[in-house]
């Protein structure tokens, strides 16, 4: 979309001069990769060409930014035994983003003593991949450095990486006290031997080496958190289970909570006005399924900052909706959680909003008085990267006053 390319007949979502959110039936006009000015024409040159898309019975909307999404590993490995190209399968990952309305991504890479599917030539395989790809994607593509904390012969890495400027956002994980009990179901020690490529007995030899290394975590942590700070890298921690997990990353500079999964946790991030991410999927499945807290209750309460994917992608769409259809929230609130909250604590002022000058990331939906969404379509920075409806579409030529 080079030329210019004019929204008009929908009910848009924009922010005002002083970025407050509310709902305005003017036209928007994009010009290449931004928003030009919203209720503008295209421009006043006769014969100027321009393309048209006509929203009308649709709302428009800020493109989605997903702070946490894992899905991409089902497709680099969608069963156990098989492993395909990061090329393809960071394609397929691109349309399914723009398909589900998500403009920019932060892909949960994780970082682990396990190895495998999470291990150091997995990771950089996905951030090589993500560069070589930058030009031709639709989605903007993003690296959320998923560090486990036992794994501390990958802390020089991570120094690296974030000294290329390869990392936008960091989360401290302790997973090893879960995969250490749940290790001794032999169902269970086969799944994660499948996911690391490797058999049982040398899962296990992995993990007592990373049981070993106890006493080094927290200035592995630390030194990491150090960095971070320096270089302004937003930073998280995940699963808070109680008020001094939750006080102890503050400590280091990391502002935001990942899926608290306790009211004791979730309390004190809200008392240190930390940002809390919770999960869009427990929102569409009515609850947690792995025994964490209620997310539509939550949001309700006013203490949820931030929608995350997680691990489904078409979730955040959807449960803007759901949540607006139950009366948690208004939509308005809603989207907020999924455009505008995620894209301020990344650091990334040009998105989340429709406002004059920002990123041109939109999607406009088909909503049901049911709670049902239906995606029409999905500009990202400024081209049309998915459309149900085609014949939306027109180009038109603009005429001045004389003629």
């Amino acid at each position: 979309m080079d030329k210019p390319f004019l929204i008009h007949g929908g009910t848009s979502l924009v922010h005002d001069e002083e970025n407050a959110a509310h709902w305005n039936e003017a036209d928007i006009n994009l010009t290449g990769s931004r928003i030009g000015r919203v209720g503008a024409s295209p421009g006043a040159a006769a014969g100027l060409r321009y393309s048209s898309f006509d929203a009308a019975g649709l709302l428009v909307l800020p493109g989605i930014v997903d702070i946490h999404g894992d899905a991409f590993e089902r497709q680099i490995q969608p069963r156990p035994e098989t492993v395909f190209a990061h090329d393809i399968a960071l394609a397929d990952t691109d349309r399914q983003l723009v398909a589900n309305g998500i403009t920019t991504a932060c892909h949960g890479v994780t970082y682990s003593w396990e190895g495998g599917l999470r291990g150091r030539d997995s990771a950089l395989a996905l951030m090589e991949q993500i560069a070589l790809q930058r030009g031709t994607s639709h989605a903007d593509h993003r690296i959320h450095l998923r560090f486990e904390n036992h794994h501390v012969d990958g802390v020089q890495d991570v120094l690296n990486w974030i000294a290329e400027d390869r990392i936008d956002f960091l989360a401290f994980n302790e997973h090893l006290p879960s995969i250490a009990a749940k290790s001794a179901q032999p169902e269970k020690l086969a799944a994660y031997a499948e996911r690391a490529r490797c058999n049982a007995e040398t899962f296990k030899q992995r993990l007592r080496n990373a049981q070993g290394r106890s006493s080094e975590v927290a200035q592995a942590v630390a030194l990491i958190a150090a960095t971070c700070r320096a270089r302004g890298i937003p930073m998280a921690s995940h699963d808070d289970e109680t008020c001094a997990d939750r006080e102890h990353y503050q400590a280091l500079g990391a502002a935001v909570s990942e899926f608290p999964r306790t009211h004791d946790a979730l309390f004190t991030a809200m008392a240190l006005d930390n940002k809390v991410v919770m999960g869009a999927p427990n929102v569409l499945l009515g609850g947690s399924h792995c025994g964490g807290l209620a997310v539509s209750h939550v949001v309700e309460s006013g203490m949820c900052d931030i929608l995350a994917s997680d691990y489904y992608y078409p979730s955040l769409l959807h449960a803007a909706f759901r949540l607006t259809h139950q009366r948690n929230c208004s939509l308005i609130d809603a989207w907020r959680l999924i455009s505008a909250n995620p894209a301020a604590a990344l650091g990334l002022h040009d998105r989340g909003r429709i406002a004059d000058g920002c990123r041109a990331d939109l999607v406009l939906v088909e909503a049901s008085d049911t709670g049902q969404a239906r995606l029409i379509a999905t500009i990202a920075a400024g081209r049309l990267a998915y459309c149900a409806e085609p014949e939306r579409i027109t180009s038109q030529r603009s005429y001045s006053l004389a003629a």
